[in-house]
């Protein structure tokens, strides 16, 4: 598998049998997975050694380190290193979602009425918040047709990571997000057993363990 160059928490990155796992990362069913959001770097056993100064253990390895580290911290320091000084808290920005722009976010509460989601990253490209965005998706603006008849406890669950646009800029807590075009929705969702389960169709995932089929307002693929 192609290695990602950004992830979101839970991602799989790629198989333990090809990677070390590194800081921002954890294993999982034989994978190494992301454990928060940000820029995926795989290094090399002999960067690895070079940087801890090592000749022994780490210089042995044969297989490169997957870490994930925030973009933004990266970036800051890239820039630092390339200045040739080191300025903490300085220079520092953050990425902010503005109307029409296309977010990912994993869903933390569910009512009759919305879901409660934090905004992880932002845009096309790929920027990934420093501070997490509170947003809301309301039941009116989780798909295009029969808004009436839409439950939220059958389109989203906690834990769920949802691609979504934002249509509005709310209030001051939250943004308000919606689903619905057939590209927007879960992209990646959990089932009630703790499996990774893929997409069946537009509105259901399948748990590959156990075969139960869960409800979902499902993101068509690119």
């Amino acid at each position: 598998m192609t290695l990602p160059s950004i992830a979101i928490p839970g991602r799989l990155l790629g198989p333990v049998s090809q990677y070390v796992p590194g800081p921002g990362t954890y294993v999982r069913d034989g994978g190494v997975c992301a454990s928060v959001s940000g820029i995926v770097t795989a290094q090399s056993p002999e960067e690895d050694s070079q940087r801890a100064g090592l000749n022994s253990a780490a210089s042995r390895k044969t297989l490169p380190t997957l870490s994930v580290s925030r973009a933004i911290a990266a970036a800051d320091e890239e820039e630092e290193e390339e200045n040739g000084e080191r300025n903490v808290g300085l220079g520092t920005h953050t990425v902010l979602p503005e109307v029409d722009a296309v977010v990912l976010a994993r869903v933390t509460r569910i009512t009759t009425k919305q879901a409660n989601v934090a905004i992880l990253v932002v845009g096309e490209g790929g920027g990934v918040c420093r501070d997490e965005f509170g947003g809301v998706i309301r039941a009116q603006d989780v798909r295009a047709t029969e808004k009436d008849t839409v439950k939220i406890a059958a389109s989203f669950r906690p834990g769920d990571i949802v691609r979504a646009q934002v249509i509005s800029l709310g209030d001051q807590q939250s943004y308000y997000l919606a689903t619905a075009s057939n590209h927007l929705g879960v992209i990646m969702a959990t089932s009630e057993a703790g499996n990774q389960m893929y997409p069946l169709s537009w509105k259901e995932f399948r748990d590959p363990v156990t075969g139960k089929v869960e409800e979902r307002k499902v993101a068509k693929p690119f």
